[in-house]
């Protein structure tokens, strides 16, 4: 049975290439073709209106139209009058061979620039109490005992086909396990590891350094950094330090925000055959591109070497504590048994109120809402900088609420944070993410998922002399 959309219109992951010789109605019909076949796109799922496509493609709504024209008369999809168009029934799809089918207190800064907070001030709360009252009014009695530790069976078969729907994952409700956070999906999945002969993780340099050396210091491993350039994890590297298992943020590398180049997941996914390797993607700031490319999940290119983890921590607020790891099928009674060790699972209740409301299309919603917002914050930063401080570098823009501001000259990372502290602005640096501390260039992570465009204005405008001396 599919899962039911109904908010405006469902997204939907669809890649075009401007630059091909093929026409874009050609690509678009041949991307929904090979999604309904591969089961990314279920029976009876309701498809994007043809406007919501058109918009979020950039393309004319009469290309989409006739795109969608042209599927119906082939059998792909199905439409009646006053009703959305859906996928066509089960004869017109075809299973890929070898694929399984898809069964803190407030800041007294005139701006704080720090990253990897969402805008806190519109997490939706109406929604979220809306959703949580549904889930109170209709859940089945059983559903107020101790449930399955591996997460509520509704909520994995909803995101499972969210997953498949808007990241291209190979996803099934039986592979997902529920979990509390970034932290404790990262902690289940190398203790996992470890029971299955895993000694070293690698991890990226600049990155998460101490939640990675904190999971595997409590799963009993070594680690090793991997260093990150202008396109992404140095493959050769990771393979030269002999680890069986790497941790990476390919969809927007935290904190440089490069995404991880297509030559690079090739060789990634070369390294992880010819050596049994691990690879544990941390899809990190995937609901927030700006660009017209959208990347699909590694995981969905090789979902027995690929663990994907995610959370609602920057999609809705980090309060909620709730995360996902899709597990190859060979760790995901592992997985489950840890995490029945460890709380005997996540709490329930909130479990239903997230199924809820990803099905009832106020999830997606929240996210085109947000990615505007988030967007028009991010043109205020590039106009800020361009008007006070017009010799600083931007960089890491493709997506997510942070970006890498590079100072010109010699100028030195903490004399420009304390100064700037002086001034009533929080700034961060990049030497903070590295392994060594070492400062390096001079580089500046800007968060501004957390921050008002006023806010973004007078921040700049208050220090873009530091920032830039020679303004």
């Amino acid at each position: 049975m599919a899962v039911e959309w109904s908010g405006l219109g469902p997204d939907v992951l669809v890649v075009l290439d401007r630059d091909a010789a093929t026409p874009l109605r050609t690509q678009l019909e041949d991307q929904i073709r090979q999604a309904i076949r591969s089961g990314r796109l279920s029976h009876g799922e309701r498809m994007p209106s043809t406007r919501v496509l058109a918009q979020a493609l950039g393309l004319s709504r009469g290309l989409v139209q006739d795109c969608y024209a042209q599927l119906l008369a082939e059998g792909y999809l199905v439409a009646r009058g006053g009703s959305a168009t859906r996928v066509a029934r089960p004869a017109a799809q075809r299973t890929e061979p070898g694929r399984r089918p898809p069964a803190v207190p407030s800041s007294p800064l005139i701006a704080d620039f720090q990253s990897s907070v969402p805008d806190l001030g519109s997490v939706p709360r109406e929604d979220w109490a809306w959703a949580v009252r549904e889930a109170c009014r209709t859940a089945p009695n059983h559903a107020f005992n101790y449930g399955d530790p591996q997460g509520d069976p509704r909520l994995r078969d909803v995101l499972a086909a969210y997953l498949r729907r808007v990241r291209a994952a190979d996803a099934v409700a039986g592979q997902l396990v529920i979990c509390s956070g970034m932290a404790q999906a990262l902690w289940l999945v190398l203790r996992a590891l470890a029971g299955q002969g895993l000694r070293r993780v690698a991890f990226e340099d600049p990155g998460s350094a101490v939640t990675v050396t904190t999971a595997a210091a409590w799963a009993g491993l070594d680690t090793v950094p991997v260093p990150v350039d202008e396109l992404g994890v140095d493959v050769a590297a990771l393979q030269a330090t002999g680890a069986g298992a790497v941790v990476l943020t390919p969809a927007h590398q935290w904190p440089t925000g490069v995404v991880l180049a297509p030559e690079r997941r090739l060789a990634l996914l070369d390294w992880a055959a010819a050596h049994g390797g691990t690879i544990i993607e941390d899809d990190y700031d995937a609901e927030f591109r700006y660009d017209r490319d959208p990347v699909g999940t590694i995981q969905g290119l090789a979902p027995d070497r690929v663990v994907a983890l995610g959370t609602v921590s920057k999609s809705l607020a980090p309060a909620l504590r709730l995360g996902w790891i899709v597990s190859p099928p060979a760790l995901v009674s592992e997985l489950a048994r840890a995490k029945h060790g460890t709380d005997r699972g996540s709490p329930g209740l909130d479990q239903l109120a997230l199924a809820t409301l990803i099905e009832a299309g106020r999830y997606d919603r929240h996210l085109r809402r947000m990615r505007t917002e988030y967007a028009a914050r991010r043109d205020v930063l590039i106009g800020a900088l361009a008007d006070h401080a017009p010799r600083v570098r931007l960089t890491g823009l493709a997506a997510g609420f942070h970006a890498v501001a590079h100072l010109p000259g010699g100028a030195s990372e903490a004399a420009v944070i304390r100064a700037a502290r002086e001034r009533s602005v929080g700034l961060y640096g990049m030497s903070t993410y590295r392994t060594d501390h070492a400062p390096g260039p001079t580089q500046l992570v800007l968060g501004f998922g957390n921050l008002s465009q006023r806010a973004i204005q007078a921040g700049i405008a208050a220090i873009g002399d530091l920032l830039d001396p020679c303004a």
